[in-house]
């Protein structure tokens, strides 16, 4: 018997095994948490933050490295129960004090991942956009249709068919030109580092955190030139603030190019601003140049933009119960008409007053005076960040992710209480939360489902496997519905277990932990393997945390 014959009959057995798990799987991957009563009890118990100790046992252990970590590596538990749980949290809230230099080793290949929005213009955007234009020229010159060459222009978003998500190799006869490599390569290497620091990193909570924050104020990255920014968004709007001040969080996000562009405030004017002379870029010079659907849609006079002031309101602060209406969206968007996009020679944020609707606004019931400059929206952030409904929404949001999909409602007052008294500060929210008898509460033990990124992290956390491309894990988490820095909506991936749970989801995950399982998931490799590793990675019990 050869040995290609061995590995087909092995993969057909465990396949075989799994076709049984997956539908067992829909079953008993269901939310199994009570439902919570006014008084914060779930099944009639009552917490109460007198109570609140941080056991070190195994499972409880077990359960934070689920949850405050993308899961256990091989000896993990062991080793934080020797120094205890509650040190090991301790350090994590502090994670600028662990050396994290095998990390950056890992990195340091990735090429794009610190160049600034204007580099990566001129090195790897515009000479793609070239090779487009001189491609479609020369297509009809050449009597082709061409479909090879606008599936390779239509980026890496698409992911690859076959087991696993691992990528099928380029038609021999039509290879990707090194322009339009070099294009995809821009988001290749930060869905490569994203799945690089949450698999090697020390700083597992701040991984963590900088995968909630920048879901919460989250950016399409394939929309116009937002694929610009999102690596300067990440790096430096998001992941120095995730145990910063939220205030300082909120105006980071709103001051980013990557926000701006993407839900349009970089173009929010003054209506009754005086229009621009025919031709005239003066006002907004170096702004992004538009792609040609957003021409035929903005040829109208350029107006007021609420974009962001709605999704600033419902998604980022207050929540859509937050007790704001309309008119405070409009208010909003007037307050920050003129935050824009600096030239591109500079990057970064820029204020134009000549865009700024200087007029009276009244936001949730505060007076702005007529006048201002910048600092009408910089009042409108402080409004927001002082909120009760923001400290509730942040609060929910954080025990969400860390507690249940439906956490108690006590431990949402006590994060929401604790975010009033420390203005903000999100460190101690987290402290809160990850402290709580809530959170190691049996019943929220293996409570949330795993989205495919904690799925497919926690597969090669605990096997130990060895990464040297990502890129393939990256297509893989493509395929089972979650594309890195690629989520259209502003309201990110969802954060229940609805969003994940379907019979075809099920088997991309059991497809990805055959692959990775069996050393045929490209850039991976794992010491030891086989039928036993590939059932547990599949089991329903995997797909929990």
């Amino acid at each position: 018997m050869n040995r290609g014959y061995r590995m087909r009959e092995s993969s057909f057995v465990i396949a075989r095994a799994f076709a049984v798990t997956v539908a067992a799987s829909v079953v008993l991957l269901q939310p199994t948490l009570g439902a919570v009563d006014a008084g914060g009890r779930r099944g009639g118990r009552d917490f109460s933050p007198a109570t609140a100790n941080v056991p070190n046992d195994e499972a409880a252990v077990t359960h934070a490295l689920n949850r405050l970590a993308f899961g256990a590596r091989p000896g993990d538990v062991q080793r934080v129960q020797k120094i205890g749980l509650a040190t090991w949290i301790e350090q994590q809230l502090n994670p600028e004090a662990i050396r994290d230099d095998s990390v950056q080793a890992r990195l340091n290949r990735l090429t794009t991942l610190d160049l600034d929005p204007q580099t990566i213009a001129e090195e790897y955007i515009r000479p793609a956009r070239e090779e487009r234009r001189r491609r479609l020229l020369a297509a009809p010159a050449n009597g082709t249709d061409s479909p090879e060459m606008n599936e390779q222009m239509a980026g890496s978003a698409r992911p690859a068919t076959g087991s696993g998500g691992a990528s099928a190799p380029p038609p021999a006869a039509d290879p990707l030109p090194e322009s339009l490599r070099r294009a995809r390569q821009v988001i290749g290497d930060l869905s490569e580092a994203k799945i690089i620091r949450a698999v090697y990193s020390e700083r597992q909570l701040e991984e963590v955190l900088v995968d909630f924050w920048f879901n919460h104020f989250n950016v399409f990255a394939r929309k116009g030139r937002t694929e610009l920014y999102v690596g300067e968004y990440e790096r430096e709007a998001i992941r120095p603030h995730v145990l910063g001040k939220f205030r300082d969080l909120l105006e980071a996000t709103a001051k980013s190019p990557a926000m701006l562009f993407y839900l349009d405030n970089w173009m929010s004017a003054d209506p009754s601003m005086e229009p621009m002379r025919p031709g005239s870029r003066r006002l907004f010079q170096g702004a992004p140049a538009r792609q040609p659907q957003q021409q035929q849609q903005q040829r109208g006079p350029r107006g007021l933009n609420e974009n962001y002031a709605r999704e600033l309101l419902e998604l980022h602060t207050l929540g859509v119960d937050g007790g704001y209406t309309q008119d405070d969206v409009i208010a909003v968007a007037r307050a920050f008409t003129g935050w824009t996009i600096a030239p591109m020679q500079r990057s970064g944020f820029r204020f134009v007053p000549a865009m700024h609707d200087r007029k009276e606004k009244r936001v949730l019931g505060h007076v702005i005076p007529a006048g201002g400059g910048i600092d009408d929206g910089q009042r409108v952030l402080d409004i927001l960040a002082d909120h009760p409904s923001t400290a509730k929404h942040i609060a929910f949001q954080l025990a969400q992710r860390f507690v249940s999909d439906t956490p108690p409602a006590a431990i949402v007052d006590r994060a929401a209480a604790r975010f009033r008294e420390t203005k903000g500060d999100l460190r101690e929210v987290v402290r809160t939360i990850v402290t709580s008898p809530e959170f190691y509460a049996r019943e929220a033990r293996a409570a949330k489902v795993k989205t495919p990124f904690e799925f497919a992290v926690s597969a090669l956390r605990v096997t130990g496997a060895d990464i040297t491309l990502a890129l393939p894990i990256a297509r893989a988490l493509a395929t089972m519905g979650m594309p890195l820095y690629l989520c259209q909506p502003p309201t990110g991936y969802g954060e229940t277990a609805d969003a994940w749970l379907s019979s075809g989801a099920l088997v991309n995950r059991i497809n990805f932990a055959l692959e990775l399982a069996g050393n045929r998931l490209r850039g991976a490799r794992i010491e030891a393997g086989g039928a036993d590793f590939a059932r547990m990675l599949g089991s329903p019990e995997f797909q929990r945390q």
